[in-house]
């Protein structure tokens, strides 16, 4: 592989016809000429993963789709640059290597962990302002969330900071993480995703690989078939995720498929059903159906957060432990009764003591919440938690253990 870019007209080309698409959730940088400069500067920026690193990421993907191992991908909702220290990233580190313990046990497989580090500083947002008027915080990677229009504005040199921050991080994930924790991101700036490339030739086709992350995934706001993030996320060599929700059909499914993984590569794909405890057992089952009637082997990965979340009687964005398990036990049946593998599991969680999800064995309570809710965004499971989910689906994993083995 080589640095891109690197002469190649076809794939600058095929690069710049898909950036041209429509693109949702983009800042308005102030000073567009600053933006390109930014971006070429990271054109020559060090890469945060390796090529050698994501394609051992995909062989264990591929034993994923194939059931031979189970996916656990965690950790915060929106990463900050504040909280990039090494107590922090240790303490999520340590979280998400625990969990996965518990679930291999139970699972008598191997377990697949990926972070949400070392590069998750984007945020789609619902609304372009605030309830103060302000342009809404989109991440540390855009602005800041300080409440202020100078601090709203989008800056990006802000995209060389979290080039910086990702990088540190990463230098710890490959200290603490004895080559077993690979780190992913939600593809959503794109100024940001294709400003370091390589050019990677080993396929069927020339594709690019993102030196950024080993596994990057598209949102729920962001999947357009016409839009800039899928016909990008086409050209990556890398594994790529989809959140899909319960507005998702089984035919939308079946395309983003053919899209995403037009040679039928086992683990290349990832679909993210976010469907809310009280859907994912009537939404996901035709869609598990269509996909897997295609022939594709794609990971199947339950996130049990963005589809349960609410606001409390006292204002704060929250979700409840139960209703997460719940919408994990139904992700669960449905695989159960089709016969297909419950592949793995996204979710928020930090290895911190916060009060930001309702429930759990600690019982936090709505008036509990302002105690310590520091999310730069979405809630998170904290520690104590975060491992009693792992407890939660080590008994589903265990359940379809002894079924498969005739116990």
């Amino acid at each position: 592989m080589r640095r891109f870019p690197c002469g190649d007209r076809h794939l600058t080309r095929l690069l710049t016809e898909a950036l041209a698409r429509p693109a949702v959730q983009q800042p308005c940088w102030p000073d567009p000429e600053r933006a390109a400069a930014v971006v070429d500067h990271l054109h020559s920026a060090a890469p945060i993963v390796s090529p050698h690193e994501t394609a051992r990421l995909t062989e264990q993907l591929a034993a994923v789709a194939r059931g031979q191992a189970f996916l656990l991908q965690g950790g915060d909702c929106a990463e900050t640059f504040a909280d990039n220290t090494e107590p922090h990233l240790r303490a999520n580190l340590e979280t998400l290597q625990q969990m996965a313990a518990v679930l291999a046990e139970a699972a008598g497989m191997p377990v697949v962990q990926i972070a949400r580090m070392a590069g998750q500083y984007a945020k789609p947002r619902s609304n372009p302002v605030d309830g103060h008027g302000l342009p809404v915080y989109r991440g540390d990677i855009i602005n800041s969330a300080d409440a202020t229009p100078e601090a709203r504005t989008p800056d990006p040199d802000r995209m060389l900071l979290a080039h910086a921050n990702a990088a540190g991080a990463m230098d710890l994930v490959r200290e603490l993480g004895g080559g077993e924790v690979y780190v992913s991101h939600e593809m959503l700036l794109l100024d940001y995703e294709r400003a370091v490339l390589w050019a990677d030739n080993t396929g069927t086709e020339p594709r690019v690989a993102s030196g950024l992350a080993h596994f990057l995934w598209i949102g729920e706001r962001t999947r357009q078939l016409d839009g800039a993030h899928i016909a990008f996320a086409e050209l990556l060599s890398n594994p790529i995720g989809l959140k899909i929700g319960p507005g998702v059909t089984p035919e939308l499914a079946a395309e983003y498929v053919e899209r995403l993984d037009p040679h039928g590569t086992p683990g290349r794909l990832t679909l993210v059903s976010r469907m809310g405890h009280e859907l994912v057992r009537d939404v996901l089952p035709p869609i598990v159906d269509k996909v897997t009637a295609s022939g594709h082997e794609v990971v199947w990965q339950c996130d049990p957060m963005h589809g349960n979340t609410s606001t409390s009687g006292n204002g704060y964005k929250t979700r409840h432990f139960d209703h997460v398990v719940s919408e994990i036990a139904g992700f669960f049946d449905v695989h159960r009764g089709l016969g297909t593998h419950p592949g793995g599991i996204h979710v928020e969680v930090t290895g911190e003591d916060v009060t930001e999800c309702l429930g759990g064995a600690s019982g936090i309570a709505e008036a509990d919440l302002p105690a310590r809710y520091r999310t730069a965004c979405d809630p998170r499971l904290n520690a104590e938690q975060s491992l009693d989910l792992a407890a939660s689906v080590a008994e589903l994993l265990l359940d379809r253990r002894r079924v498969q083995e005739g116990v």
